[in-house]
């Protein structure tokens, strides 16, 4: 059942891309937070299925006991499963942040220096506290994977 969550992820995921590009191509106009937000829902929708259904369905393809305990000792639990997904939501999160905080101030140092050359020093200090926020969240995944 899990096979069919990651081929519905997967299909979302290259559909979505494809018809972008087409879309970008052809120079239509359209709603762009109304495409990301039908996007990430049916994929959200699709991830909530597949966790729920890790979470409640059983091993559909254990013959025996024996393979069900040994699978079970050979195989990572939750928790690690839930380790790796912290650690990369941390990653994630913090680089979208600084894409965002780099993207604001960025074109404010630009504005600024622009009026006044002499401000470029002080621009790159702020830039560059913008894209500390990558770093932290590197780090708090470093500790998350192994610590």
């Amino acid at each position: 059942m899990q096979i069919l969550f990651i081929i519905a992820a997967a299909a979302v995921s290259i559909g979505t891309t494809l018809y972008g590009r087409k879309v970008m191509k052809s120079g239509k106009k359209g709603n762009i937070k109304k495409a990301i937000l039908t996007t990430v829902s049916a994929f959200g929708l699709i991830m909530v299925g597949a966790i729920v259904s890790t979470i409640f369905g059983g091993n559909v393809f254990a013959e025996t006991a024996e393979a069900t305990t040994e699978a079970a000792a050979g195989a990572i639990g939750i928790g690690e499963g839930l380790k790796y997904l912290s650690a990369a939501l941390s990653t994630g999160i913090a680089t979208i942040a600084t894409g965002i905080a780099v993207g604001s101030v960025g074109s404010s140092a630009i504005g600024a220096i622009s009026e006044d050359s002499s401000l470029l020093g002080k621009t790159l200090i702020f830039v560059g506290m913008s894209e500390g926020i990558a770093i932290y969240g590197l780090i708090i995944s470093i500790l998350i994977l192994f610590v």
